[in-house]
């Protein structure tokens, strides 16, 4: 073989093998992404998984069970607070009520012959019956000592002083929601200041202000200021509402115990 032809086959050979290195190289990665797709197949249910949502770990449940017993107890401290101040509010509504459609029965006493007669028509625990008794044993008691008294002075005594027997019976429960309204904020403040405390006290022992050291206590001083705010509004809200509502009962007692002053008086007189 001349050394022409030598090199005319070498670079036929070069050719030939430059040719078909693209297409092997082209080829070769076929394999490997089929194994990756495989693979990322048969992982998508576990990439699932794991994609789900975990426990939230700064809620209320974190809260609890990672809190100091500080913080337990001004939770339920709020929460004793919010149960008892809902439940003056039901009952006082319901009591004030009950009292509203009582004194729609009262002008059927003017209609009975006697004031007593027309009181014990009155449905039994009515304010409007307390004080229509009270004004009836007032006119019948007025003996011995008491006739130095003027009759109109003493009827209007025993008149009175049911009727603020009444006022303050139906006064009670307020004062625990004038008190929750105005301490439940400064309680919620407390617990917020606890988790600030644990907040400052986690980073100089981390030393450094990372946001997992500082993120729980931090949110565990903005939930406890949201509770107390939730516990205080509800509870000023329904003291102004319920303040209102009794104003308008006391009023009709007291509309009422005039009339009968004035009725008790005309058949004495009578």
């Amino acid at each position: 073989m001349s050394l022409r032809s030598f090199i005319s086959s070498v670079a036929l050979t070069l050719s030939i093998a430059c040719a078909c290195f693209p297409a092997a190289h082209a080829q070769a990665p076929e394999p490997a992404s089929a194994s990756a797709s495989a693979i990322a197949q048969k992982a998508s249910p576990a990439g699932a998984k794991a994609a789900a949502p975990d426990r939230n770990p700064y809620g209320l449940d974190a809260l609890w069970n990672e809190s100091d017993y500080v913080t337990k107890i001004v939770l339920l401290l709020l929460v004793s607070m919010s149960a008892g101040s809902w439940y003056v509010m039901v009952v006082k509504l319901l009591e004030q009520t009950r009292m509203n459609r009582q004194a729609r029965s009262v002008p059927a006493v003017w209609k009975s012959p006697t004031i007593k007669h027309g009181a014990e028509n009155l449905e039994a625990g009515s304010p409007f019956r307390f004080v229509a008794e009270a004004g009836v044993e007032a006119s019948q008691k007025h003996s011995g000592l008491l006739e130095h008294v003027d009759l109109n002075d003493w009827v209007a005594m025993g008149i009175t002083r049911a009727t603020d027997r009444v006022n303050s019976r139906i006064q009670n429960g307020l004062a625990f929601l004038a008190t929750v309204g105005s301490t439940a904020p400064f309680v919620g403040l407390f617990g917020t200041v606890w988790g600030i405390y644990h907040a400052l006290t986690a980073i100089g022992i981390a030393g450094q202000a990372s946001i997992d050291k500082v993120a729980g206590p931090v949110g565990e001083a903005l939930i406890m200021t949201a509770i107390g705010l939730a516990v205080a509004v509800p509870a000023v809200l329904g003291y102004n509402w319920l303040v209102r509502r009794n104003k308008g009962v006391i009023d009709e007692v007291r509309a009422f115990g005039n009339d009968l002053h004035a009725v008790i008086l005309s058949t004495k007189r009578a």
